[in-house]
């Protein structure tokens, strides 16, 4: 009987020990699929960051708490990929002066290189917050 007890303790030992490794593993998976750019520097935006975060099937991209908005009439989310293509995302100011300050990533872009703020209605780039490589945006 001991002989039984005693096996049985050492399976509940590896098990445990297994599930800790599996624990520890799964950690830092989810921290690896966080990336944060460099602070925002331009003309208009300095300062605050963006931080890149996986959510199920979706990227998101969200301001730090640290981000001042622009007085610019018309602001933007705009993404820049590794090639240099440049995407119009949404608007940064929306109803009632609420500002968005996180987004969901289009499927169609495949990875980010930097984030920027625009204006659209005077057509200039007010800040740029670069990630340190391109971060892939969809497994497209």
């Amino acid at each position: 009987m001991r002989t039984f007890h005693g096996s049985r303790s050492k399976l509940m030992a590896l098990f445990t020990t297994l599930v800790a490794v599996g624990l520890l593993g799964m950690t830092s998976t989810a921290a690896a699929e966080s990336h944060t750019t460099k602070p925002f520097a331009g003309n208009t935006v300095n300062g605050g960051t963006v931080t890149l975060s996986k959510q199920g099937n979706r990227t998101i991209l969200t301001l730090s708490s640290g981000f001042k908005v622009p007085g610019s009439p018309d602001p933007h989310w705009q993404l820049v990929d590794s090639k240099g293509n440049v995407y119009l995302i949404d608007k940064l100011k929306i109803k009632d002066d609420k500002v968005k300050t996180s987004i969901t990533v289009p499927a169609y872009v495949r990875d980010i290189a930097k984030v920027q703020m625009w204006c659209a209605w005077a057509e200039v780039v007010l800040g740029e917050a670069p990630f340190s490589a391109p971060v892939m945006a969809s497994a497209q």
